[in-house]
């Protein structure tokens, strides 16, 4: 292969390392405003309210256990004394049934460029708990005596500022109201409404309602406690996204434009929740422990994430280059027309000019709007370009054509996010029949005697 011809490769190898540095720089910058909308989120999240979990409700039942124990006297170990004992514990009583009906509506908030979804929920609780007699809870002593102390229902929200009112239950037809804090030693933050009257001598079941009003921010978790959970929440989102241990089936749910209802049927023998919250050991460090518990959730988020598809356009940029690139050697293969190599920077820049345009246009509107207007403006950039560097309006043009469809392939990647593999593999394979169908006649030893690069 002559010297030029190799030299020639050479610059254009050079030239694409350029452009990868100039793609690095932008991917840089994309991550860098992923990271200042999560600041945003946060800072609205500190502003207002954050996300919400839900635990409970259960009734905590707090009891003294009185027994005598027998020791040896201190100076005479022969002798044998009867002292008298006391310890405090807690029984966590789960319900027998629960049903939570609520309402999601949705709202934006927003902090400079930059927008999150937040939410207001009104949710109806019910259903039963059977409380225990007095003897049947748990001992740790034999014969020894109990007495309640105090009994309340705990309700664990993860941010207690999102709460709109001061809700209160009604327990076996007395109205009580909740007051602050859970006293749930795993699960301190939400509230509590105190019962007067505490077990008696038989176990009883108790029917219990409220209902709560909460506020949030992007997604809304539940920790189903009961025996028996049936959910059903409906909302004008129309792209919730369902997380945690539990999905509705796709009977039980209803997606469409006017936004969404969704329903979960949940046993505790699915769930190890009630194992996990049973434990009243606080933790070391202060932190709820809600994370940790069985639950489910409902996300309020955007279904086109700006910033994560721009991500996406990026990596793809490079191949983009390196098709482009590639196009213009064989061209100059078959017509004999040379382009230099500060021509293959300039185009290659243009194509870079893209993918920060689709960032920046994409912040401030829809995107399929900023990436219509980006493609636009650089193929009509390098397709008059090119009609005067190729000495052809119609090769040009042409180029334009096939950039054309290039953005629109990418774009197809972009919005089937679970087909990008086979349309990318698709699209590699076409081009590269391409390219082999137009070289099919060229004989690539006369291309190195011939030197067709070297300008004639």
């Amino acid at each position: 292969m002559q010297k030029t011809l190799f030299f020639k490769i050479l610059a254009i190898m050079g030239v694409s390392l350029l452009i990868g540095v100039a793609l690095a720089l932008i991917q840089a910058t994309v991550t860098d405003r992923m990271a200042f909308r999560q600041q945003a989120v946060a800072s609205i999240a500190h502003d207002s309210v954050g996300e919400q979990t839900v635990v409970g409700p259960v009734v905590v039942i707090r009891y003294t256990e009185d027994y005598e124990e027998q020791v040896p006297v201190a100076n005479d170990k022969t002798r044998i004394e009867t002292i008298k004992r006391s310890e405090t514990s807690k029984h966590v009583v789960f319900p027998n049934q629960l049903n939570i009906a609520g309402r999601i509506d949705t709202d934006r908030r927003y902090r400079g460029i930059h927008q999150v979804l937040v939410f207001g929920g009104t949710h109806q609780f019910s259903g039963d708990f059977v409380i225990p007699a007095v003897g049947a809870l748990p001992k740790k002593h034999p014969n020894s005596k109990l007495t309640v102390n105090s009994m309340w229902v705990a309700l664990g929200i993860d941010d207690v500022r999102g709460i709109r009112n001061i809700p209160k239950i009604d327990w076996d037809g007395t109205r009580i109201e909740f007051e602050q804090g859970s006293y749930l030693a795993s699960y301190a933050s939400g509230l509590h409404a105190p019962l007067l009257r505490g077990p008696q001598e038989a176990p009883k079941t108790v029917n219990f309602s409220f209902e709560l009003g909460l506020d949030g921010i992007e997604r809304q978790n539940f920790v189903p406690v009961g025996k028996n959970n049936s959910i059903a929440l409906k909302s004008n989102w129309p792209h919730p996204q369902f997380g945690g241990r539990f999905l509705p089936s796709p009977k039980d749910r209803v997606i469409n434009d006017a936004g969404f209802s969704a329903s979960w049927n949940i046993s505790s023998l699915a769930a190890n929740v009630q194992q996990q919250l049973a434990n009243q050991q606080p933790p070391a460090d202060g932190v709820n422990r809600s994370a940790a518990a069985d639950q489910f959730s409902v996300g309020f988020i955007e279904p086109v994430n700006v910033y994560s598809l721009a991500d996406r356009a990026t990596k793809y940029g490079l191949l983009f280059v390196a098709l482009t690139f590639a196009a213009f050697f064989v061209f100059e293969i078959l017509k004999s027309l040379p382009i230099h190599p500060v021509q293959y920077l300039l185009v290659g820049l243009a194509l870079v000019m893209f993918f920060l345009l689709l960032l920046s246009l994409s912040e401030h509107i829809r995107f399929a709007a900023a990436y219509l207007a980006a493609s636009g403006a650089c193929i009509a950039l390098i397709g008059f370009y090119l009609a005067h560097v190729l000495r052809n309006k119609r090769r040009g043009f042409g180029f334009g054509a096939a950039l054309t469809m290039l953005y629109g392939a990418l774009y197809g990647l972009l919005v089937s996010e679970s087909n990008a593999l086979v349309m990318g593999s698709i699209l590699l394979f076409a081009v590269l029949a391409a390219l082999m169908v137009a070289t099919r006649k060229v004989d690539w030893y006369q291309v190195g005697k011939a030197d067709p690069v070297a300008g004639q």
